[in-house]
């Protein structure tokens, strides 16, 4: 699968924390692969971010993604749950 990045993805990348960088670039390599989305709890979001999805980095950190086409994403945003408010 294709990744794209957001300003808004990189912008909020940097600023974690050097080991969370390493465990988002992880977990992004284990996206790129289908087999491993139930995994990384992939699930579309609810409400006004209907249109969004996200999977888990770890217990407090999400990416919120956003499909392109069938085989390319574009990640919107990372951080804790309040990525969703």
């Amino acid at each position: 699968m294709k990744v794209a990045y957001t300003k808004a993805f990189l912008k909020r990348f940097d600023r974690c924390e050097s080991s969370l960088q390493e465990s988002i670039i992880e977990k992004i390599e284990e996206f790129r692969e289908r087999k491993n989305h139930k995994q990384l709890k992939v699930h579309k979001l609810k409400g006004r971010l209907s249109t969004f999805y996200s999977f888990s980095v770890d217990y407090k950190t999400r990416i919120v993604f956003q499909y392109l086409s069938k085989e390319e994403v574009a990640l919107l945003s990372v951080g804790d749950h309040v990525i969703y408010e």
